[in-house]
């Protein structure tokens, strides 16, 4: 049985992450790969990070596939959809089963189902695949209502939906994820060029204990599993020993969320001499001095910090159950120590106004960490978030056409002011940083487009 993995992310076709170039491996999919190989079916990954449609048109065609797993998340929806379309119209492929996974895919799974795929599958995906390609291998049919955590059509087109599976209890079981399939030396080269040093990527957990109102659990839940402290320092070594890379980018959601298995990682990799560059996302309640300084001994150079908004009332509006307060002294501390501290900022989000703007702006400037993202809200769908704002949509998109970040909902101003709001802030930190380095000629400029940016954010309110 032939199998091919996949995920539709195409840099070269991306404008915004074409500015960005940090491009990161499907680290999930390397995961499945190695599952599937432990227990005695071969796979391969077309990875498509540095590839076109087109090459992958040509491998399906020359190598046609009997099962096609694809990673589907909100970024790479339409190629998806793509794909799809390329494999049900061509003749050389009609015997090919399409199975999506990803955060995508449960919530639109009738859509999903109506456009060709021919199995989706929920939450963790290795067990999952494994038994799908243990069925497919014994027999070519679609009675799959054994295989728990999937959604298929069944012979009246109608959606059958399987009981929910249950997630890998111990997460040390999993093999180290097939890296071997990808060119990683591509990745390398990429961020050396562009960033002058070379990422690799790890997960040390499953899964995140809390309930952020816009966060999508889709895929993980409301869980929390972790690695060992000594299989994770192992698989450091692993990676130390064959791949030449500079920094490291844990995945998780909550690096420090279990401050015992923080020490004993800290301890393990001065113990074994693998104290390598990292950056990492935490939360502030779940930091302190103790924790901080465990980040440096360990060797995290940057650690990003959830904030989302410097008003309280947008904070609990969120159910983000942390305190600006808190967060500026994370972020404050994190830099007494060494470590560059991020921050995630979000405009937009319900019941926000423009003086919720200016206490964001206002604890950015208290805060002053090292680098800031800026986005404005975006409902997904299964979400609290999109429940609370799906009556009040404004766009009524095309499904096939359109991803959840292009749904707009009533709020408090337009898509201008906030597009004004945002290059605001960007400007007056900016102004802030060059004012506060002596560098008045450059300043000066800066907070003049600054106060046109605070201009547009007038007129756009007054437009409504």
């Amino acid at each position: 049985m032939k199998i091919l993995l996949t995920h539709a992310y195409f840099l070269g076709e991306d404008k915004k992450e074409q500015q960005i170039m940090k491009p990161y491996p499907p680290l999930g999919l390397q995961y499945i790969a190695a599952y599937l190989e432990q227990h005695g079916f071969a796979n391969e990954i077309f990875d498509t990070t540095f590839s076109t449609f087109n090459q992958l048109q040509k491998q399906l065609k020359q190598s046609p596939p009997d099962l096609i797993g694809i990673y589907t998340n909100l970024m790479t929806k339409l190629q998806v959809l793509k794909i799809i379309e390329l494999i049900k119209n061509e003749p050389t492929l009609k015997h090919c089963r399409i199975v999506l996974g990803g955060p995508e895919v449960r919530h639109h799974k009738e859509n999903f189902l109506k456009h060709g795929a021919d199995i989706i599958a929920f939450g963790e995906g290795e067990i999952t695949m494994l038994e799908l390609v243990r069925h497919f291998s014994e027999q070519d049919n679609m009675d799959l209502d054994h295989i728990p955590g999937i959604a298929y059509l069944d012979k009246d087109r109608a959606v059958t939906t399987t009981s929910e599976r249950a997630f890998i209890t111990n997460v040390d079981e999993l093999p180290m994820p097939a890296r071997e399939k990808i060119d990683w030396q591509r990745y390398f080269d990429t961020w050396r060029k562009h960033h002058g040093y070379a990422m690799v990527t790890m997960s040390t957990m499953r899964g995140c204990p809390y309930a952020c109102k816009w966060c999508s659990r889709a895929v993980y839940g409301r869980s929390y599993r972790r690695r060992s402290p000594e299989k994770v320092v192992d698989e450091l070594e692993y990676l130390r020993t064959n791949y030449d890379f500079d920094q490291i980018w844990y995945v998780d959601d909550v690096f420090t969320v279990n401050h015992k298995w923080m020490r004993a990682f800290a301890q393990l990799v001065k113990e074994r001499d693998l104290v390598i560059p990292y950056e990492a996302i935490s939360r502030a309640d779940r930091m302190n001095e103790e924790i901080v300084k465990l980040l440096k001994e360990s060797g995290c150079m940057r650690i990003w910090i959830g904030a989302e908004s410097g008003s309280q009332k947008v904070l609990d509006a969120m159910d983000r159950m942390t305190e600006v307060k808190k967060v500026t002294e994370m972020v404050q501390l994190s830099q007494a120590y060494g470590i560059e501290a991020g921050n995630f900022i979000m405009l937009g989000y319900p019941g926000e106004t423009e003086a919720d703007i200016l206490e964001t702006l206002d604890y950015l400037k208290k805060a002053k960490p090292d680098v800031f993202t800026l986005t404005t809200a975006y409902p997904i769908k299964g979400t609290p978030f999109y429940e609370e704002v799906e009556s009040k949509f404004i766009t009524d998109l095309d499904w096939s056409e359109s991803t959840d970040r292009d749904i707009d909902f009533k709020r408090a101003y337009n898509r201008k002011y906030y597009h004004h709001a945002m290059n605001w802030i960007q400007r007056e930190m900016a102004f802030q940083r060059l004012n506060g380095a002596g560098k008045f000629a450059s300043a000066a400029p800066v907070k003049f487009r600054a106060m046109m940016s605070r201009l547009g954010m007038n007129l756009e309110r007054i437009r409504g």
